[in-house]
């Protein structure tokens, strides 16, 4: 690639969008077009935004793509929680699929090279055995409607590919953290930060998590690998933890004592049972792992942030912040 490719990223206002979006404009080498439904969108200033309405099969996307080599489509619907949706499947669809491939096939008859999509490890499922992580060729087992519409997503794009000759690369992200995250994992900082006596001293899980360096870093190298064309990649740390482990990892991180206590998992389960929590207690106490050797096998791609590092980077923004 050279500065006169211009790539198109959409999502940019979002976690890991925001961060390809920088990481991009320092790389230079791409002319960096962004396609954002807000004007109000923060960009670096050699950065051309376009206008687009939402993200759906009748956006029109003629100016956004207009000379455009490379997509980076990161804009999605995202899962939530508790959604409210009557139906949340139809609902997720018009964004994740219709929405995608509209913006596919646009892409398509504006002579675009090729396509990265950023999906979901919810695509293979929700868990994993201890010690039997998921792969990128394993057969896909998506369970709620979010991971439902990024598999179709998926689906139709490879299918898209095959009809047409447009190079389809996939990325499945398992847990992102770094600078700046939300959910789960910054609440987990604001335990370890005050303080807070925990019953998890005794977990032992195994999760996948990836730092937003590390997969930043893996979307763009799919930009541009020939190897990357129509395949689909898992995107880690490489380095499995426990949820004790991630704590501990935090405390030290944070340079906060952690105070857990080593209630066995079996109580905690039941417990959560009693309170209506499940969900929460399996992404708490479950395992959920995933093997990167592909990545290093077709394109000679490793993380290259350590998950001590992007923890101290990831500690360090929230503490300033607090």
């Amino acid at each position: 690639m050279d500065q006169s490719d211009k790539l198109l990223l959409t999502g940019a206002t979002g976690f890991v969008g925001s961060a390809l979006m920088q990481r991009i404009f320092s790389d230079n080498k791409y002319l960096l077009r962004i396609a954002a439904r807000k004007s109000c969108v923060v960009a670096p200033e050699s950065a051309q935004i376009v206008q687009v309405s939402d993200l759906t099969n009748a956006t029109d996307w003629t100016d956004a793509l207009q000379g455009v080599d490379v997509v980076i489509h990161s804009a999605a619907r995202v899962h939530v929680m508790n959604d409210l949706s009557t139906d949340p499947l139809a609902e997720f669809r018009k964004v994740n699929v219709d929405g995608t491939l509209a913006l596919a096939r646009q892409a398509v008859a504006a002579g675009v090279k090729r396509f990265v999509f950023v999906s979901s490890i919810k695509v293979n499922g929700e868990r994993t055995e201890l010690g039997s992580p998921y792969s990128a060729d394993d057969r896909p087992n998506p369970v709620d409607p979010y991971g439902v519409s990024k598999y179709e997503a998926e689906q139709a794009l490879l299918a898209l590919a095959q009809e047409t000759g447009l190079e389809v690369a996939i990325v499945r992200p398992v847990l992102v953290y770094g600078p700046g995250v939300k959910a789960n994992f910054r609440n987990m900082m604001k335990w370890v930060s005050r303080g807070v006596p925990l019953p998890l001293g005794a977990i032992h899980n195994k999760r996948s998590l990836v730092a937003l360096d590390n997969l930043v870093d893996l979307i763009l190298t799919c930009a541009e690998h020939p190897a990357a064309v129509n395949q689909v990649f898992l995107a880690s740390d490489g380095n499995d933890l426990s949820t004790t482990q991630i704590l501990q990892q935090l405390g030290v991180a944070m340079n906060k004592p952690t105070r857990l206590l080593p209630v066995p998992m079996s109580w905690l389960g039941f417990a959560f049972g009693l309170l209506g929590k499940r969900k929460f207690s399996q992404r708490l106490c479950g395992s959920l792992q995933v093997d990167i050797t592909k990545n290093q096998q077709l394109l000679g791609w490793k993380p290259s942030v350590s998950v001590e590092d992007a923890m101290f980077k990831t500690a360090k923004a929230y503490l300033a912040e607090s």
